[in-house]
């Protein structure tokens, strides 16, 4: 681990602890609205983010080691998240913000991993994108992620 890896990983605790309040706070009735960017109800988007945080950690290791070949197509994770929303249309909050905060542990866990050499190391994340270096997922991938969706969720309850 160094130093870049605990700050990277830090950044993501922080904003992991900012969705998990607002996750917390939402009624029952906010839980069911349904969000514009998304087009899935707010409890479908958080347990989407508490999932992605698994999925994007996965992502990360196979990046840093240096061994990851994009095998999915951008086409194919929206397919993937589409199938997500049906099957989690019912997700409880108590089982999404449990698992937001293991998954979210356990991703910090693996960026904390990385040392400078790990985080250096880049590829294809998709089929068709641009390399990314592991750091440059950690930040544009990992923490956005929370960033976007809980902008969604924030937008859709406030109004």
């Amino acid at each position: 681990m160094g130093a870049k890896a605990d700050a990277l990983a830090k950044q993501f605790e922080a904003k992991v602890q900012e969705a998990t309040s607002v996750l917390e706070k939402l009624s029952d009735a906010d839980w069911k609205k349904v969000t514009a960017a998304e087009k899935w109800p707010v409890g479908v988007t958080a347990h989407h983010v508490a999932m992605g945080h698994a999925g994007i950690a996965g992502l990360l290791k196979s990046v840093a080691s240096g061994q990851h070949k994009a095998s999915m197509t951008m086409d194919d994770l929206h397919a993937m998240n589409a199938l997500h929303a049906k099957d989690f249309a019912n997700v409880s909050k108590a089982e999404t913000v449990a698992l937001h905060k293991k998954n979210a542990a356990e991703a910090a866990a693996v960026v904390r991993g990385f040392d400078d050499a790990a985080l250096a190391r880049s590829a294809e994340l998709l089929k068709g994108m641009p390399p990314m270096t592991a750091e440059q997922a950690v930040s544009g991938v990992l923490i956005n992620h929370i960033e976007d969706h809980l902008g969604s969720i924030r937008k859709t309850v406030s109004a």
